[in-house]
C-alpha cells in the first residue's frame, strides 16, 4: 500500500475498533461533500488499493477533483468486494476455472493458484421451469424435474463448492439470486479478516445485480469473463463514469405501485440516454420510498441502460437490514461507517453535483404496463387495448391470423382469440422482492375470489416467489389460498418466465396458436419482454405489477381497457370492474405491518447453504482438477486454451473477412446468446439427438451453458432474429459465399460459420444501434468468437456486451460520421480488410470489397476503451491474460 494521503484511520463502534480508509483525508484539497455517493465508493476503493502502479495518487486526484459536467477521459480501476453468480452464468465461470486448472498444469504452473481470491457466492435459481402449474404439487413436481434434468450440472457445482476456496453455493429452490443477495448476502458495509471496513460492492453475472443498489451497495452486471477476472483478483478498468442525478419528490398516489414507478423511470431514463453512466437517486422524496421500492428501481437499471441505479444509505436502509434479520451489531457498523465517510443521507444533507439532474415526482406515477416487445415502451393501463391493436395490425401484415379458434383442452372447451393472455406469471426478481406488490396481488385475488371471479381457462398461471420468505408472509396474511383459487400456486423458487423458463403451454392451446397464427399475449411481473424470450408461441409480452398480472389472468385478454370495461361478472351476474377489486394503499400497508416480520427472514435463511436431501445426496468428485466426462452433454472442457503458450500473441490481422450476419438496430443478447428452448431441428437439437438425448430431455440452452458444443450451435439462433442477407427469412440463418463470390443456399448460421472455419476465413458481423442490449450474457461473446467472428462493426454498443467482446478477443468497432452498413450500401456479400490496428489506436481503416471488385473505404472507431482491455485483446482474451499472469 502506498496511501499517499495518509487516509488510514480507525473507527470505534460499540466495544470494537476497526480501521478504514477515510475520505476526509482528502478534504484539504477536494470538496468531498459535492461528490456523488457512487463516486465516493469508487474513491474509497482507489484509496484502499493504491499501490503506485495499477492505482496511483493521480487516479485518486482525478476522481476526487473531477468536474462532473466535463469529466476527464481517464480510466480508473475498481475491485469489487465480492462476486455473485447465478447458475446459468455461474456454471461456465466454474467450467472456465476448471479448464484453467488443466491449462495451468500444461503450462507447468501451480494449479492451486486457480481459486477465487474474493468471496464468490452462487445462487442456483435459473434452472427450474414451469412444467407444472395450477396445483398444490406444482412446486414439488417442478423441483423433481429440475433435479433430474440438471444432475450433471449440480454435481459439477458441488465439485466447485468442495474443490474451490472462497466459493459458496446456495442450493436450488431457495430463491432468486438478487433477492437472496439483498435479503441475506449483502453486507452494505464489509469487514475483512484484518478488521478493515469498506463499502460492500459486487459484480454479478446477471445484469440485474443492480437490484442491490437499492440498499446502498454499488454493484452491476458483468459478463462471466469479467466476473472471472474479479474472482482472480483482477481490477476492472473503466472510464470515470458520468453520474445522472434523479431528484425525487412527493409520494406515490393511491393506486400506483412500485412497478408503475419503475416502468416510468425506465422510460424517462431511456429517453435521457444513460448507457455506460451511473444513475443516482436523491432528494426529499427518498423519505417516502421504502427500501423494497428502491431495489425495484435499482433492479431495472439494465432496462434503462445505466451501469447502476443507486440509492444512498439512510434510516430506511437500516430498517430493511433489521427487517431481514441482520444483527444489531452489523446495523450499528453500517450507520457509523456511513456517517464517518459522509455517505449517510438525511433530508437535510447537502446535495452532490451531478453530470445532469432529472426530476421524478412520485405523485405523478400512474398505473402502467410495458410492451409488447421492449421494457422501455411504457403503456398506460388505459392505453393497453389500443397498444395491442396497433401491434396486432403490424403482425397481420407479416402473418395474417385465422381468427377465433375453438379449443378443447381436457374437460374445458373455449374460444381462443387474438390478444388472449395465455401466460400470466408473477415472476422475476424485479417485483418478487417487494411485499407491497405481492401483498397487493394477494388482496386483489381475495376480493376477486369473494365476488366469484376466476382466471380464464386458457391462462397458464404461476407464482414464482423470489424467496421462501414470500410464501411465509402470504400465508401469515391469509392470502395464499386466495391466490391459489385463481390458479396462482407457488410453482418454483427461482427465475422462471422472465428468462424463458415458462415451460410448455398445454398442447391443444399451443397447436391452436400455431395453426391459426394467433397473436397471443403474456403478462408477467418481469423486467424483460424481448421478442421470442418468454415463449416461442407468444408474440406480445407485457410487463406489469403482480396485482395487474392477476387482473389480466381474470380478464384473459390484452384486447381490453381495464379502466373502463368490466373485468368479468360476479357470481350474481353483475359486471365487476378493476376498481372494485383493487386494494387500497392502507389495506396493503396494514397487512404488511402484520405479516412481514424479521422472524420469517431469520428462519428462512437459518440453514440456507445446507439444501434439502436431494442436494445433499449428490455425489461429488473429490479432485484438484475436474474429471471431465467426454460423454457429458452438459459439462465439457472448452477450447480456449488449446495450443496456448506463455508468449503473448499480440494484435491479430483481419483480412478478407466475410460477413456472417448483417443485422439491424437493438439486437439484444437474447438474439445473440442461446437461451430458452432447444429446437429439435436446429443445430443444437441435432447435436443432442446424435448423442442419444431425447427431445423431452433437451432441457434449455441456459442449463447447458457448460457445454460449448451446444452453445456455439445456438449462437445467433433466436427465432426472431433478422439477417438482411436472407431477406424474408426469420431466424438464425445466413449464406455461405465461396472464394469465387457465389452465394449458397440459406443455412443455419452455425453451419455457415463452420464452412468458413474450414476455409480459414475470418468473419465479421455488421449491426446497427445498441448492439448487445440486454442481459449480461457471456455466451453472446463466447459463442461469437467460437463461430470465428473476429470483429463486430456496429453503430453503437451496449456497455456489458462490448466489454465481453473484448474479453473474448473479438474486436468491437463503431461506424463513424453518421455512417452505417445501410448508408455505405453493404448487403453482406463484401469482404472486409481492417488496417491500422495497433495498441491504443482510436480508429482503423476498413476496406470493403464488393462482389464486383469495387471498394468502399471508411473509418471505424476502435471500442477497446482502456489500457487493460488492450492487454486482454493482445493476449487473445481475459482468460488467456490471467493464465499467463498466474503461470509467470
Amino acid at each position: 500500500m502506498t496511501d499517499s494521503f495518509n487516509s488510514k484511520a480507525s473507527l470505534k463502534v460499540g466495544s470494537k475498533t476497526y480501521s478504514y480508509f477515510s475520505l476526509k483525508a482528502l478534504e484539504s484539497k477536494f470538496d468531498i461533500a459535492r461528490i456523488p455517493y457512487s463516486h465516493k465508493i469508487l474513491l474509497e476503493n482507489l484509496l484502499r488499493y493504491e499501490d503506485g502502479e495499477n492505482t496511483t495518487k493521480e487516479d485518486i486526484e482525478a476522481l476526487a477533483g473531477a468536474d462532473l459536467k466535463k469529466l476527464p477521459n481517464q480510466d480508473i480501476n475498481f475491485t469489487p468486494a465480492r462476486v455473485v453468480l447465478q447458475d446459468f452464468t455461474g456454471v461456465p465461470c466454474v467450467v472456465d476455472l476448471a479448464a484453467m486448472r488443466d491449462a495451468m498444469k500444461t503450462l507447468g504452473g501451480d494449479m492451486g493458484k486457480v481459486n477465487p481470491l474474493c468471496p464468490v457466492e452462487l445462487v442456483i435459481d435459473h434452472s427450474v421451469m414451469i412444467d407444472y402449474y395450477g396445483s398444490k404439487d406444482a412446486l414439488d413436481l417442478n423441483a423433481k424435474v429440475e433435479f433430474k434434468r440438471n444432475q450433471e450440472r449440480y454435481s459439477f457445482l458441488r465439485w466447485g463448492q468442495e474443490g474451490l476456496k472462497n466459493f459458496k453455493a446456495v442450493p436450488p429452490d431457495t430463491g432468486i439470486v438478487h433477492q437472496v443477495n439483498i435479503e441475506y448476502l449483502a453486507r452494505v458495509v464489509f469487514e475483512n479478516d484484518d478488521g478493515v471496513l469498506y463499502p460492500d460492492s459486487c459484480f454479478g453475472t446477471d445484469s440485474h445485480t443492480t437490484m442491490v443498489n437499492g440498499i446502498g451497495v454499488l454493484g452491476w452486471g458483468v459478463g462471466g469473463i469479467e466476473a472471472e477476472a474479479a474472482m482472480l483478483g483482477q481490477p476492472s478498468s473503466m472510464l470515470i463514469p458520468e453520474v445522472i442525478g434523479v431528484r425525487v419528490t412527493g409520494k406515490l398516489a393511491e393506486g400506483a405501485t412500485a412497478t408503475d414507478l419503475v416502468l416510468t423511470v425506465t422510460e424517462m431514463l431511456r429517453k435521457r440516454g444513460v448507457v455506460e453512466k451511473f444513475v443516482e437517486f436523491f432528494g426529499p422524496g427518498l423519505a417516502n420510498l421504502a427500501a423494497a421500492d428502491r431495489t425495484t428501481i435499482g433492479n431495472m437499471a439494465p432496462e434503462y441502460g445505466a451501469t447502476c441505479g443507486i440509492f444512498p444509505i439512510d434510516n430506511e436502509t437500516l430498517n430493511y437490514l433489521r427487517l431481514t434479520g441482520r444483527s444489531e451489531d452489523q446495523i450499528a457498523v453500517v450507520k457509523a461507517y456511513a456517517e464517518a465517510q459522509g455517505m449517510w443521507w438525511t433530508p437535510e444533507a447537502p446535495e452532490a453535483e451531478y453530470t445532469d439532474v432529472l426530476h421524478l415526482d412520485l405523485g405523478s406515477i400512474q398505473p402502467s404496463l410495458a410492451g409488447p416487445k421492449r421494457p422501455q415502451d411504457r403503456v398506460l393501463l388505459s392505453d393497453v387495448k389500443g397498444n395491442f391493436q396497433t401491434a396486432f395490425d403490424g403482425e397481420q401484415k407479416l402473418r395474417p391470423s385465422a381468427g377465433p379458434t375453438e379449443v378443447v383442452d381436457g374437460d374445458k372447451t373455449f374460444t381462443l382469440k387474438d390478444g388472449a393472455v395465455v401466460i400470466a406469471a408473477i415472476t422475476s426478481c424485479t417485483n418478487t422482492s417487494n411485499p407491497a406488490v405481492l401483498i397487493g396481488a394477494g388482496l386483489l385475488a381475495k376480493k376477486a375470489r369473494e365476488l366469484g371471479l376466476r382466471s380464464q381457462p386458457w391462462v397458464k398461471t404461476s407464482l414464482a416467489p423470489g424467496s421462501k420468505v414470500v410464501t411465509e408472509y402470504l400465508k401469515k396474511a391469509g392470502l395464499i389460498d386466495d391466490l391459489e383459487a385463481l390458479g396462482f400456486y407457488v410453482s418454483a423458487y427461482g427465475c422462471t418466465t422472465c428468462i424463458g423458463n415458462s415451460g410448455p403451454l398445454n398442447e391443444p392451446i399451443s397447436k391452436a396458436i400455431q395453426d391459426s397464427k394467433l397473436s397471443v399475449s403474456a403478462v408477467l411481473s418481469g423486467n424483460r419482454n424481448f421478442e421470442g424470450r418468454v415463449h416461442q408461441d407468444v408474440r406480445m409480452n407485457y410487463l406489469a405489477s403482480p396485482p395487474l398480472v392477476v387482473a389480466f389472468a381474470i380478464a384473459g385478454s390484452t384486447n381490453i381497457d381495464l379502466t373502463s370495461e368490466p373485468i368479468g361478472k360476479s357470481k350474481d351476474g353483475k359486471d365487476v370492474f378493476l376498481k372494485d377489486i383493487w386494494p387500497s394503499s392502507k389495506e396493503i400497508q396494514d397487512t404488511i405491518a402484520k405479516a412481514v416480520t424479521a422472524d420469517l427472514f431469520k428462519s428462512s435463511y437459518a440453514d440456507v447453504l445446507k439444501g434439502d436431501e436431494r442436494w445433499q445426496g449428490i455425489k461429488v468428485a473429490k479432485s484438484e482438477t475436474y474429471p471431465w466426462d467426454e460423454k457429458s452433454t452438459y459439462i465439457q472442457n472448452p477450447p480456449y486454451f488449446v495450443g496456448m503458450t506463455k508468449d503473448v500473441p499480440g494484435i491479430p490481422t483481419i483480412k478478407r473477412a466475410r460477413v456472417l450476419a448483417l443485422l439491424g438496430d437493438s439486437i439484444t443478447t437474447d438474439h445473440i446468446s442461446p437461451a430458452g428452448d432447444i429446437k429439435k431441428d436446429g443445430p443444437a437439437g441435432k447435436f443432442l439427438e446424435a448423442h442419444g438425448v431425447q427431445k423431452a430431455d433437451f432441457n434449455s440452452f441456459g442449463s447447458r451453458r457448460g457445454n460449448h458444443e451446444i452453445m456455439m450451435r445456438g449462437t445467433f439462433a433466436n427465432t426472431r432474429i433478422k439477417n438482411a442477407m436472407t431477406p424474408g427469412v426469420e431466424g438464425g440463418v445466413s449464406k455461405y459465399i465461396d472464394s469465387s463470390g457465389k452465394a449458397g443456399d440459406v443455412e443455419s448460421i452455425y453451419d455457415v460459420a463452420m464452412k468458413y472455419q474450414k476455409d480459414g476465413t475470418p468473419l465479421v458481423v455488421l449491426a446497427g444501434k445498441e448492439y448487445g442490449t440486454g442481459s449480461s450474457r457471456d455466451w453472446a461473446a463466447k459463442g461469437t468468437i467460437l463461430l470465428g467472428v473476429k470483429a463486430v462493426i456496429s453503430e453503437s454498443f451496449e456497455r456489458i456486451h462490448r466489454s465481453n467482446l473484448v474479453g473474448m478477443g473479438v474486436l468491437p468497432l463503431n461506424f463513424t460520421d453518421g455512417q452505417s452498413a445501410q448508408s455505405l450500401g453493404f448487403d453482406g456479400t463484401e469482404t472486409f480488410d481492417i488496417d491500422g490496428l495497433k495498441t491504443g489506436a482510436a480508429e482503423v481503416d476498413v476496406t470493403a470489397t464488393k462482389a464486383d471488385g469495387s471498394t468502399v473505404k471508411f473509418k471505424a472507431k476502435v471500442r477497446i476503451n482502456t489500457p487493460m482491455e488492450w492487454q486482454y485483446y493482445e493476449n487473445g482474451g481475459v482468460l488467456q491474460y490471467m493464465l499467463r499472469q498466474m503461470a509467470a
